[in-house]
């Protein structure tokens, strides 16, 4: 029998005003409105082939090689969500095959850590829906289609969109007007980059679901948070975004990723996303946003200790110049920058740069060194793509 097949990437996002705390469990509708930028595939992505076949006969899903479990209710009611919009249209035109009838073959791949604060899930879960809304041809925009993401991963409703994305809260109790929405495209402001420094990539101890309710259940500081603090900020990012004023949107990110991390912390029993390497970073950010009187790096931790570092690329030799100080040893430089730029780097430096930071550097060193294990430079992308690109055998339905 057919075995009808499609393929789509998705991105990662990572927040810069953070989502956490759920006000509906079961639909995944947040205490607050959230922003992010949404990061490029080249270095960071989820590639899900979808198929569907009269003759499957159960829904399977392989993720990086191995079969994993479709039960969970969010899977389901993604799925749920999707086969429905698809046996609207199949009512529409009786022509069409029952494709919603038939079961699912999923094949997954990630190529970075998975659930170790990398945004695994929303890159996932949005290449899942992205991937099945193309096989079914499902006419629905992306925000239509994020309110369907939104169930499976919070964040994922964002990795639906390029560019700086808002998940807009909403306040009905169906969820119906919860949903992501563009600022801006990746074209709009392209200068964005972000190097990503991977602390960890093993499993954090406290998932993300786990984290969320208890600090919702027991955080002091998280009602004045959601309440007062981030409904400015929203505002304030987003203006800051649409006039590309980097030094305000700077200043508001490294802002509300303490006031996040700080709700976790105020959690009982507290919750500790970042640790010791990553609070030496958040110092030399600081550090170096102090010594060129003005911000050219914003730092930013998810529920992990890993950090994302934003910055524009007018910006990117006096930040690494000094930033590749600390951690020249890590295995990624290469990937993005040549042995001429690494030696440049090092001639400011020496010029310009040793005198004010040689004492951080010499407490700094072994410990970012030896704690680090490796960078990913990137820049502001795309969100989901089609491509010919399939990890399903369509003789078989199976993993290639």
């Amino acid at each position: 029998m057919s075995i009808y097949t499609a393929s789509a990437t998705a991105p990662v996002n990572i927040a810069t005003l953070k989502y956490w705390g759920k006000r509906d469990v079961s639909l995944n509708l947040p205490t607050n409105s959230s922003i992010s930028i949404t990061l490029s595939q080249d270095d960071l992505r989820t590639l899900t082939t979808a198929a569907t076949s009269q003759s499957f006969q159960e829904d399977q899903l392989w993720l990086n090689g191995q079969l994993e479990s479709l039960a969970s209710k969010r899977t389901q009611d993604c799925l749920r969500d999707l086969r429905q919009l698809r046996s609207e249209l199949e009512l529409q035109d009786p022509s069409l095959p029952k494709l919603s009838q038939w079961k699912l073959h999923l094949v997954s791949e990630n190529n970075f850590p998975t659930a170790a604060g990398l945004a695994s899930s929303a890159a996932g879960f949005a290449a899942l829906v992205a991937a099945i809304a193309q096989l079914f041809q499902l006419p629905q925009s992306m925000s239509e289609l994020s309110k369907i993401a939104r169930k499976g991963s919070g964040s994922a409703c964002r990795s639906l969109f390029g560019g700086y994305v808002a998940w807009e809260m909403g306040h009905l109790q169906d969820g119906s007007d919860s949903k992501a929405v563009q600022i801006l495209d990746q074209n709009q402001w392209p200068e964005m980059k972000a190097l990503i420094l991977v602390v960890s990539d093993i499993k954090k101890d406290v998932s993300s679901t786990q984290g969320m309710q208890l600090t919702v259940n027991t955080s002091d500081l998280f009602n004045y948070r959601v309440s007062t603090v981030v409904p400015e900020r929203f505002e304030s990012m987003k203006q800051a975004i649409l006039s590309k004023d980097f030094n305000q949107f700077a200043e508001l990110t490294m802002k509300d990723s303490n006031s996040f991390h700080a709700t976790c912390l105020d959690s009982y029993p507290p919750i500790f996303y970042i640790n010791d390497t990553s609070k030496r970073i958040i110092n030399l950010c600081h550090r170096i946003n102090s010594f060129y009187n003005t911000n050219i790096v914003a730092y930013t931790f998810d529920a992990g200790p890993n950090a994302v570092l934003y910055y524009l690329r007018g910006n990117e030799d006096k930040l690494l110049a000094i930033l590749n100080q600390f951690c020249d040893k890590i295995q990624g430089w290469d990937a993005k920058f040549s042995s001429e730029q690494i030696q440049n780097w090092n001639k400011i430096y020496s010029k310009d740069l040793k005198q004010d930071f040689e004492s951080m550097i010499s407490n700094y060193r072994n410990d970012i060194n030896e704690k680090i294990t490796r960078i990913i430079s990137t820049q502001v992308g795309p969100g989901p793509q089609s491509t010919q690109e399939s990890l399903i055998n369509e003789t078989t339905g199976l993993p290639k």
